[in-house]
């Protein structure tokens, strides 16, 4: 009973990361436009910092652009000023009702620059993936030594335990890959 709590737990927090690295990569930019990449922005809405998203409604209607249309639309230069404080480096144009967004190709120095951000994140889910794995061979160990174990159920227990890390693994290898070719993509 002990290792199978121990493996629905392993499985539950690898699920956490990966999706985690899914989220974190969402929101990095690729040459279409998505409205994902406005997630992070954060608004000054009467002295409070909210989520462009509960603010305005996001819609993408082409490849090369999204428009912000707030509920409120006094928001608008408040809005404004908070994507261009962000590192998205796009520029918005505003009007009396809302905000278009043109999403601009990216250099290819850009894209570079991009690949490497996402091979660092990919990077960290992995070594996510590893101290979760750690902890749970820890965790194997530990009720080997208490005896709530065999020490045969152990040895299996961290197999098992290597295989879910591995299937973990090949599914943050699957998101960079799918992310990579977005970047390049022209």
């Amino acid at each position: 009973m002990e290792a199978k709590r121990i493996f629905a737990d392993t499985e539950e927090r690898m699920k956490k990361a990966v999706e985690a690295i899914k989220k974190e990569l969402g929101t990095i930019r690729t040459g279409k436009a998505t409205t994902s990449i406005l997630d992070g922005i954060k608004v000054d809405y009467y002295g409070t910092l909210t989520p462009l998203t509960q603010l305005a409604n996001v819609s993408a209607p082409d490849a090369r652009l999204l428009v912000i249309q707030p509920w409120e639309k006094k928001m608008i230069p408040e809005i404004v000023k908070a994507i261009q404080k962000s590192d998205l480096g796009l520029n918005p144009q505003s009007d009396a009702n809302l905000i278009r967004l043109p999403i601009p190709t990216l250099t290819e120095e850009r894209r570079k620059d991009l690949v490497k951000l996402v091979k660092k994140v990919t990077e960290e889910g992995k070594v996510a993936l590893r101290n979760i794995r750690r902890d749970s061979n820890e965790a194997l160990k530990k009720a080997e030594k208490d005896k709530s174990i065999s020490e045969d159920d152990s040895r299996k227990g961290q197999e098992h335990v290597q295989k879910t890390t591995e299937a973990y693994t090949e599914k943050i290898e699957e998101l960079l890959t799918k992310k990579e070719q977005e970047i390049m993509e022209i």
